[in-house]
């Protein structure tokens, strides 16, 4: 029987980056994978999603060429070229993964791997052979899939999950996305920017739910002005899709009423893969579908650990790593602190993008700070007005008595890449004084965050 130090269970942006931290701390690694290296993320989420949106905005902006003074007569899109080139895209990205395992010396089993006591996994490889492995610690980063809805069963077809929305062989005329998490906005950004009709449905009374009030009124402004219709206050109660398309039908606090598209896209979140692992073999415990854990990922059999959305923190690719890279850390002996969930940034990659971190102003209020909250928007922006991308605005919130950033909140053109300095401040305790007084570029669209806190505490210049 083969031995390691660790074995991974599965290879996405948790588990790869955790066999690789492991190797790099001298630890004989192993990663199980059924599919293709890289998980969900790199094959059917994260990276693939960004390039079709990519494609999406190159079509949106060739379409108001002359907004920028130039002629691009006869534009047209190839809609199975959009998705070929989003495929070539994650395969490239998987090619690069199983570049790392070489180059760190990691094994990689093909198959399905499946818990046994005494720190123990047993793969099973396409050809239904069977072999047993053996580690001082098991990390289980098995990821999560699309959720199904019992009045919304997926058949794959005309009712479908993320992955088959990124690889549909005709483009949608009509298109319903029930669901307005990350997954169903950006999916409906890029249908809808790609001459789909979509209407977004959504269960909750605001679009983003997560999201700042302020930031969720404003994606819905924007979304309304590009032709996305927004039903909030919404269910699904039931499909019908016995004819050439789909119908939907939705109840609203106006009553019932039925959509016809020709596809509905369920983005109703997602569900763990913990079925048929060997959890309860093993005797790990489990609530609520996530596997329960300490702070550093230890579940309550020793040796046996878990990361990722297969955990109760956030379901996103850099919370998985992080938790990878801090669980073998502590493996390995080093001194490391709990992962601070309560500054983990999020990111809505359609147009306008969103990126938040931190307290919305509503929590901030419930939990009984006296706030100041700032606000700058894009139109005020030179850069911002100069790239033809007005639309949005960063918000700050501080708590009044010491200065504390409480939380960031951001949409526009390019804000998922300037979360990051709001995130780092708040990690070093920064206070709004200190953004104040830290001089931004000019003219750039992070200089805004600047702007918003100088907003906060009446030293606008720019409004």
């Amino acid at each position: 029987m083969s031995k390691f130090d660790v074995i991974v269970l599965g290879s996405g942006p948790g588990g790869y980056v955790t066999a690789i931290r492991a190797s790099q701390l001298g630890l004989k690694t192993a990663i199980v994978e059924k599919e293709n290296l890289g998980g969900v993320c790199l094959n059917w989420g994260c990276i693939p999603t960004k390039a079709l949106l990519k494609s999406a905005q190159v079509f949106d902006y060739l379409q108001h060429a002359q907004d920028y003074g130039l002629k691009a007569d006869g534009v047209d899109k190839d809609f199975s070229a959009v998705v070929k080139r989003s495929r070539n895209v994650a395969d490239g990205m998987s090619k690069g993964v199983q570049f790392l395992m070489k180059k760190n010396k990691i094994e990689v089993l093909n198959g399905f791997g499946k818990l046994k006591s005494g720190k123990k996994v047993a793969v099973t490889a396409t050809d239904g052979s069977e072999t047993t492995y053996e580690a001082s610690h098991i990390i289980i980063a098995t990821g999560a899939r699309s959720r199904e809805l019992p009045s919304l069963p997926q058949d794959g077809k005309k009712v479908i999950g993320y992955r088959e929305a990124m690889t549909l062989e005709k483009q949608p005329k009509k298109m319903i996305v029930v669901g307005s998490g990350a997954i169903g906005i950006e999916f409906a950004y890029f249908y809808n920017a790609m001459g789909t009709e979509v209407t977004v449905v959504e269960y909750l009374p605001k679009i983003v739910p997560v999201e700042d009030d302020d930031i969720s009124k404003q994606l819905e402004r924007s979304f309304k002005k590009t032709g996305v219709k927004i039903k909030t206050s919404a269910e699904v109660t039931k499909v019908d899709t016995s004819g050439d398309g789909v119908k939907a039908t939705i109840k609203t606090k106006k009553g019932e009423e039925v959509l016809e598209a020709d596809i509905v896209l369920s983005a109703v979140g997602i569900k763990t893969n913990i079925e048929n692992i060997g959890l309860e073999d093993v005797g790990i415990a489990t609530d609520r579908d996530k596997i329960l854990v300490n702070d550093y990922y230890q579940t309550n059999i020793p040796g046996y650990y878990a990361i990722g959305d297969v955990t109760p923190g956030q379901a996103l690719a850099h919370v998985a790593s992080a938790e990878g890279i801090l669980c073998v850390e502590k493996i390995a002996g080093m001194h490391v602190e709990p992962l601070d969930y309560g500054n983990i940034p999020g990111c809505t990659y359609c147009m306008p993008e969103v990126a938040s971190v931190g307290l919305t102003e509503s929590q901030a209020k419930e939990k009984g700070f006296d706030i100041k909250v700032g606000k700058f928007p894009f139109s005020a922006s030179g850069k911002a007005k100069a790239s033809g991308n007005a639309d949005g605005f960063v918000k700050v919130i501080f708590d009044a008595k010491y200065g504390e950033w409480l939380g960031c909140h951001m949409i526009g053109a390019g804000v998922t890449d300037m979360i990051a300095e709001a995130v780092v401040a708040r990690k070093l305790e920064t206070t709004g004084h200190e953004i104040l007084k830290a001089v931004h570029p000019h003219p750039t669209m992070s200089e805004a965050v600047m702007e918003a806190v100088a907003d906060a505490y009446d030293e606008v210049i720019h409004l």
